[in-house]
């Protein structure tokens, strides 16, 4: 059983992502820092930002909290805005791109522990 557990949102460090374009990642809770069964993060997607297609090997969902940009999935192409969730599930093909003037924000849950990412093509 885990403990219950707060963040402060200055507590939280924001890194690039190596295999994307203009993609920023923040652990909000997660097994580093005391999370139970899940994993939630923060990434924000620049403006020309891409992230390249890609899989995963544990499903993950995400909410959109800012900004306008393309999620591709499965070869099917969705603009998505704030608001909007997604399902991802494990082993989908998917990719990200941000052809507007504002960054893209969004929440991702995933399962905690490992995940490996295998870049396609």
């Amino acid at each position: 059983m885990s403990d219950p557990l707060i963040r402060c949102a200055d507590d939280i460090e924001y890194e690039p992502v190596d295999a994307a374009d203009g993609l920023e990642k923040g652990v909000l809770i997660g097994e580093g820092n005391g999370g139970g069964n899940l994993a939630l993060r923060r990434f924000t997607l620049a403006p020309g930002g891409s992230v390249p297609k890609h899989t995963n090997e544990i499903e993950h969902e995400q909410y959109v909290l800012s900004g306008r940009y393309t999620v591709g999935i499965e070869g099917e192409e969705h603009a998505v805005e704030a608001g909007d969730s997604l399902h991802i599930p494990a082993g989908a093909v998917h990719w990200y791109r941000n052809d507007g003037d504002e960054p893209g924000a969004f929440l991702c849950a995933v399962p905690a522990g490992d995940d490996e990412i295998k870049l396609q093509g």
